[in-house]
């Protein structure tokens, strides 16, 4: 009988490294394993033995966060989806976090992989979704393509789900700045039944404020934009002589902030996932700027971590 090696749990590794930074991408996802600079691990990743645990640096695609009982309708034609959050009877994070990417080219510096989604009961649509990760001097940068393969519109979402964190400092001490004006207003299953301005609440992170006691799993919106049309969310240590940003372009609309506390064990509260989303949650039901991929059409963005303040 043949013996047969044992594989990583998130399959083949490709590191890439330049200016002082190293990365590793998974084949299981296509997604961020970790990201450090001049030896410091400013991505709260996971090892090579280990499961992607919580979303870790996982792609979202063809829809991020949730969807209300898996169901959404097109064109007249109602689709359901596998439950794969079952205690809120919801679907959660799209199709492609779990599947085998493909390598497509790699250099020293940056590495491109890519997966087909087949069109599936639940979402008839054929989908091709790429990423390029790379390092420079100004850090790392992600930029993803999607493509619709199909001879009909499909619906599309995107976001990634990093985990960022400063070494040393805890997450109540973090000071943090989201660029929104607003927030979803969520239900018992953090799924949106409204929206609120943030000016003047505990939710109000448009200037840099600690996070403190805050327990964050909460979608902004209106994003405030740089001069270039991204935004970017930061976290500082209190006396401001470390940080980390990440930025999208104008592609993305929205920011998820996530602070760990329904994760378990050592990972509770340990680090902050900040997600860029092209839509918010629902949006396959709301339709809230959900995009609509024409046959052929490739959608296109990018977004990326900067160490520093």
């Amino acid at each position: 009988m043949q013996n047969v090696e044992p594989r990583p749990p998130s399959g083949a590794q490709w590191t890439i490294a330049a200016a002082g930074q190293e990365a590793v991408i998974v084949e299981v996802g296509g997604g961020l394993r970790s990201y450090r600079h001049e030896g410091v691990d400013y991505l709260d990743g996971y090892a090579a033995n280990e499961i992607s645990p919580g979303g870790a640096g996982q792609v979202l695609a063809p829809w991020p966060n949730r969807i209300r009982d898996g169901r959404y309708t097109v064109d007249g034609e109602t689709y359901l989806l596998p439950l794969t959050e079952p205690e809120r009877g919801v679907a959660l994070h799209g199709l492609v976090n779990w599947a085998r990417w493909r390598l497509v080219e790699q250099s020293d510096d940056s590495v491109t992989v890519e997966y087909d989604l087949p069109p599936h009961p639940a979402y008839p649509w054929a989908l091709r979704v790429r990423g390029r990760w790379s390092l420079g001097p100004e850090g790392l940068r992600a930029e993803h393509e999607t493509t619709n393969l199909s001879a009909e519109a499909a619906p599309f979402g995107f976001s990634v789900h990093p985990y960022l964190q400063l070494p040393g400092v805890a997450v109540d001490d973090l000071v943090m700045r989201v660029p929104a004006r607003n927030r979803l207003v969520v239900d018992s299953r953090l799924l949106p039944v409204g929206a609120t301005a943030v000016a003047g609440t505990e939710q109000d992170y448009t200037a840099p404020r600690r996070i403190g006691a805050a327990q964050l799993d909460m979608t902004f919106g209106e994003v405030i934009r740089d001069a270039d049309g991204g935004s970017a969310v930061s976290l500082t240590a209190p006396d401001g002589a470390t940080g980390v940003r990440i930025w999208a372009d104008q592609q993305f609309g929205w920011w998820q902030v996530f602070t760990g506390d329904a994760l378990t064990g050592e990972r509770h509260r340990r680090s902050v996932a900040i997600e860029p989303m092209t839509c918010p949650p629902d949006a396959f039901r709301s339709g809230r700027d959900l995009i609509k991929l024409a046959p052929g059409e490739t959608w296109r963005g990018a977004w990326g971590i900067r160490p520093g303040v």
